[in-house]
């Protein structure tokens, strides 16, 4: 345990922005999860609107710092490539 008011401050700041992010990247795995299913059933309406979903919440995550740009460079081209594949 920290001593000093300003270390204790920090880590109370530290834990919040922690479940943030954490939160955050869990939501950009259920966009992409949702997406992945509506591929497999073959669904192209929902493909289409879950893709949107997916693909903003990809572009939040790199926004944000929490994923890398190109990390979500490439899984937007993967996004892409498998709506492709139910035209």
């Amino acid at each position: 345990m920290p001593n000093i008011k300003s270390q204790i401050k920090r880590d109370a700041k530290n834990k919040a922005q922690q479940a943030k992010n954490k939160a955050e990247k869990s939501a950009m795995k259920t966009a992409l999860k949702k997406f992945d299913a509506a591929v497999a059933a073959g669904d192209k309406d929902a493909a289409a609107t879950t893709y949107k979903v997916a693909v903003s919440a990809v572009d939040r995550a790199a926004g944000k710092n929490l994923i890398h740009k190109n990390n979500a460079a490439h899984k937007k081209s993967a996004l892409d490539k498998k709506l492709n594949t139910l035209a």
